[in-house]
Order: C-alpha cells, then sequence, then structure tokens
C-alpha cells in the first residue's frame, strides 16, 4: 500500500484501490441494461412504474425528436425541469445523439436562467407548463431556437392525471397554452409522433456531455465542464463505494436531478447498474417522502441533512415502515451527530457524509459505507481518487497529517474545465510541480488526519450553504440589491437560524436622504432571486467596513 494514500486500509473489502472502468458512454449502457432488464422498473413517479425497456425506447424517441430539430453533436440544451420522467428522458436523449445537456434550476427567475441559457449558447431548451411563461418572456434575448414544453402530468397514473387535470392544473399554474408561439412545441405530442430509431451518433468518452453550473466562490456563474467520461467514472465509483446489487437496488430520488449530486448518486448510478429511481417531485413534501419509502421499499436513499432533519421531526414519521432503506449519504453541508444518530435510530439504515463539488461530477470522497464511519469527517477519497492538503499560500507544499491547508483532488472524476473561462479554470487546475498532473483546488480548507479520513474546518471563501443544500453566493444577492434605486452600498454574509442551517443577511447602506424597509428590500430580492437566495434579514447601516482599496470585508460583518 503506498505511503501517500494512508486511507487505503480502511477501504471495505467490497471496494478496489482501482476500478476497471467501462470504455462506454452511458447511453449504451442504458441500451444494455433495457435488453438485460427490459421489464425492471427504472423509474417510479406518482406510483406508475416506467420499465427499462419504456425508458430506453422514449430514449430513443427523443433522440430522433432532437435530431429532426436540427441538434448537432457538440449542441447545447438546456433541461428546466425538476424530478419527473421528461427529466431522465432527456438527459439521454441529448447524451445519445452526442449533444451537451446544460442543467438548469426550475424554479431561478427569469433573470438567472438567461445568464445560464446566454452563457452555454443553448439553442433547445425543455421546460414545464408552468415555468414556460419565465422561458418566454426571455426568449428574445437568447439564442434559443425551439422551447419544448412539458406536462408534469404526462406519467401520472390514470385516475391522478383526472383529479390533477380537474382540480389542481389551472390553480397550480400548470395549464398554459402555447399557441401563436413559433418553434413551440409539446413534448408529449414530439415523443408520440417520432420516429423509434434515431441517426447513430459516435460518442467518444473524451467529448463534453455535461455543463454543470456552479457559482464558484467569487459569485461568478461557472459552467463545469463534464466529458462523457467523467460522468461515467463517478458512477462508477459510487458504485463500487456502495456495493450495490445489479438489477436489486432502488434509490429514493429526492434530490434534484438538475444538481450535479443527484445526477451521479440517482440517475447515473441507477443506470450502469438497473437500478430503480423513486422519483419525488417536491422535495419539501415530507409526508410523501415518507409514503414513498413505504410503498416501494428504496435501498439507497442520498441527501441533504435538512432532508433528514425533515424526515426524524415528522408528526408521523412512526406511522411508515422505513426498513428497507440500507445506506444513506449525506453531502452538501455538514452533518449533525443528533440528525445523524436519530435518523439511524428511527430507520435502521446507515448515514454516513460524503463530499464534492460540481467541477469533480461531483464526489470525491466519503465514510466508507457500512465500515469505520468517523463522525465529523468527510471519510476517504473515492477509488482512483487523489487527496492532499496544501498550504493556501503558495497552493503547492504539501502539509503534513493535522495541518489545516486547502483540499486538492484529482482523478478521472474532475471537469475539463469552466466553459469559455480559461483565466478561471488555470485558477483552479494547478499541475503538479513534480509529475504535470492536474490538481483540482476545492477553496475549501481541510485537516487531513493520519489515517486518510479528511475533515473541512472552513468553508468555501464567504459561501453561504443555504435551504435544501443548495450554495448561496453573496456576490449574486448583492448585485441584485445594487439594482434598488435606494441602496448606496450592500455586503451579504450567511447567518445561522436554529435547525435550519445558514440564511443570507444583507447589511445595506441608503442612499442620502432615502428610507426603506425590510420587507420592501426582501420583496425586491424575492422577485429577482430564486427563494432560497433571498435574504431573511436586513440590516441599515451608515457605513460598511473596507479595506484601504474599498473592499467589503465580509468576514468581519460576520465576526460582529
Amino acid at each position: 500500500m503506498s505511503q501517500s494514500k494512508p486511507w487505503l486500509k480502511f477501504y471495505e473489502s467490497h471496494v478496489p484501490e482501482s476500478i476497471d472502468y467501462l470504455h462506454k458512454s452511458l447511453p449504451i449502457l442504458l441500451n444494455e441494461m433495457a435488453a438485460k432488464y427490459p421489464g425492471r422498473p427504472a423509474m417510479i413517479f406518482k406510483g406508475n412504474q416506467i420499465s427499462y425497456q419504456e425508458f430506453n425506447r422514449s430514449v430513443d424517441r427523443f433522440t430522433a425528436v432532437l435530431q429532426g430539430l436540427g441538434l448537432q453533436k457538440g449542441d447545447r440544451m438546456a433541461v428546466h425541469l425538476p424530478n419527473c420522467p421528461q427529466f431522465p428522458i432527456t438527459y439521454y436523449a441529448i447524451l445519445r445523439a452526442g449533444g451537451v445537456v446544460v442543467p438548469c434550476n426550475p424554479i431561478y427567475t427569469a433573470r438567472e436562467l438567461k445568464h445560464q441559457i446566454n452563457d452555454s449558447g443553448s439553442r433547445f431548451i425543455l421546460t414545464l407548463s408552468s415555468t414556460f411563461p419565465n422561458v418566454e418572456s426571455i426568449r428574445s434575448e437568447t439564442r434559443l431556437e425551439h422551447v419544448i414544453v412539458a406536462r408534469v402530468k404526462t406519467y401520472f397514473p390514470p385516475f391522478l392525471k383526472m383529479l390533477f387535470t380537474l382540480l389542481m392544473e389551472k390553480k397550480l399554474g400548470h395549464k398554459v397554452s402555447i399557441a401563436g408561439h413559433p418553434d413551440t412545441s409539446w413534448f408529449g405530442d414530439l415523443l408520440a409522433t417520432a420516429p423509434p430509431n434515431p441517426q447513430p451518433e459516435e460518442i467518444d468518452l473524451d467529448d463534453l456531455a455535461v455543463l454543470m453550473y456552479t457559482g464558484g466562490t467569487t459569485g461568478v456563474s461557472k459552467g463545469a465542464q463534464l466529458t462523457h467520461k467523467n460522468i461515467l467514472v463517478n458512477a462508477q465509483q459510487a458504485y463500487a463505494w456502495i456495493g450495490g446489487d445489479e438489477g436489486q437496488d432502488s434509490t429514493l430520488t429526492t434530490l434534484p436531478l438538475f444538481h450535479s449530486y443527484g445526477m451521479t448518486m440517482c440517475l447515473n448510478s441507477s443506470v450502469i447498474a438497473a437500478g430503480t429511481m423513486i422519483l419525488i417531485l417536491d422535495p419539501r413534501d415530507t409526508r410523501d417522502i415518507l409514503a414513498n419509502i413505504d410503498k416501494h421499499r428504496p435501498t439507497y436513499y442520498p441527501g441533504v441533512p435538512a432532508m433528514y432533519v425533515a424526515i426524524n421531526n415528522h408528526p408521523d414519521v412512526g406511522k411508515f415502515d422505513l426498513s428497507s432503506i440500507k445506506s444513506c449519504c449525506s453531502g452538501a453541508a455538514p452533518l449533525p451527530v443528533e440528525v445523524q444518530t436519530r435518523f439511524q435510530e428511527i430507520t435502521g439504515a446507515r448515514l454516513v457524509e460524503g463530499y464534492g463539488l460540481s467541477e469533480a461530477s461531483p464526489v470525491t470522497h466519503g465514510n466508507p459505507a457500512y465500515g469505520e464511519n468517523r463522525i465529523g469527517t468527510i471519510g476517504l477519497p473515492w477509488p482512483d481518487t487523489e487527496a492532499r492538503i496544501v498550504d493556501v499560500d503558495d497552493g503547492e507544499r504539501v502539509l503534513a497529517p493535522g495541518e489545516v491547508g486547502e483540499l486538492v483532488v484529482r482523478g478521472p472524476q474532475v471537469m475539463r474545465g469552466y466553459w469559455n473561462m480559461p483565466t478561471e479554470t488555470a485558477n483552479v487546475l494547478c499541475p503538479d510541480p513534480e509529475d504535470g498532473g492536474l490538481w483540482l483546488h476545492t477553496g475549501d480548507m481541510a485537516i487531513m488526519d493520519e489515517d486518510g479520513y479528511f475533515r473541512i474546518v472552513d468553508r468555501k471563501k464567504d459561501m453561504i450553504l443555504g435551504a435544501g443544500g443548495f450554495n448561496v453566493y453573496p456576490r449574486e444577492i448583492e448585485d441584485v440589491l445594487y439594482e434598488h434605486p435606494k441602496v448606496l452600498e450592500a455586503a451579504v454574509i450567511g447567518v445561522p437560524v436554529e435547525g435550519k442551517g445558514e440564511r443570507p443577511k444583507a447589511f445595506v447602506v441608503l442612499k442620502p436622504d432615502q428610507t426603506a424597509t425590510e420587507e420592501e428590500l426582501i420583496e425586491f430580492c424575492r422577485q429577482n432571486l430564486a427563494p432560497y437566495k433571498v435574504p431573511k434579514f436586513v440590516e441599515f447601516r451608515d457605513s460598511l467596513p473596507k479595506t484601504l482599496v474599498g473592499k467589503v470585508l465580509r468576514r468581519e460583518l460576520a465576526e460582529q
């Protein structure tokens, strides 16, 4: 065993030091799983089962649809959906056509969505009927050539679909008309009339597959370029780490599939092993989550701490059988010990903490699924993943166990670089002075102990871990506040809210002779930001602490 990898001795017996990776793309693997397990459920959505055969046929048809619309190899397509069957179908169809998936948060405002569409150069988008007005409002300011609209009820079971149509569709904003909107089509209509066989497209594992947008510590939105190899490898690493059984396991898919964490741990790791995804449309509906666990018996439940907290505290949790869950991996925010302990008591499952970032597809570390779990750590580097702690000032000197520095990682899951941002890429992908290999600088301060377990001791500079585990970047909120006509200066930090992680707090200096209320500024933010980014608190100040060159000192505000 390499002395530079002390963590290897803590690997469980089923976890290899190195994986024999498949030399085929994920769309080809989907073909193979559909042939091997045609009747096995690929997805369960609102109680409706979709088999691997049906899933794969829909992917073929939608691939042909996209090719017919003019999507060519390398073209980007935005997928602007919550967790519903249209997401996996479209994701795999884009990949099968040789295109590039651009996952978009469906609760983004029009302003946020426009940046992502324009930066990626997406020519096509799939959105939900309820979010179609948002897309249409910025369409003329983008390069979008065709908008495809999906109905959330399409894959509901018949009785639920009827009830939804009669009672909820209009009330919840899902009933819209696309008449009079050129180059706009219904997903269901396109799929129903599509040819069953797409044109074959040669895919190389080094081809770009996904542009996964990540805010970065500065708040500048950047597209992490993930190749077919990156996303395949991370799915195989996840499967090896958990020690799954092909054609046997199912995953409670509460994590949003537009996020890198959900993409790997729920979507792609299911497909490579013919697993079943139990799709949860609304991750805030804890009763629905409990009912799905009770009825559909998932074996895995990857999530964020807030999801486990919600289950622990649900008043009716004792009425549901949660015993099917074997293993849970928590990420995106620190996992409190009491949350972990209580969840394990309730379910009998194993809940461990891991770590990743979008630039690494995203997972790089995890505590052993069933082995030695060290509370408060992010665990061990995954197979074929190297990690070390380096001096934060020079970025190169490797520190000894127990010393605090920046966590850097490298492995086959690490991105190619940022989309059209060579300077930013060079800042985070740095060559090793000895072998020239590229290390990804995470921006997180961490410690490695003598056994190779890693612990994060500080977060990315100024980043706020918001509701649902989403990263919130202060500069983005500040930019919106600066647009308010009464605001002279603004700074945003994260403040702890008991039982709910962190929430953004804004410090505002008003222009001379102006008055404003906390509610007024919060409402302004609500109109321009996704809900989890909206400040919960606003404090008015006469001035903000600054450096000599005029940079606002957020850390000083936090200390105050």
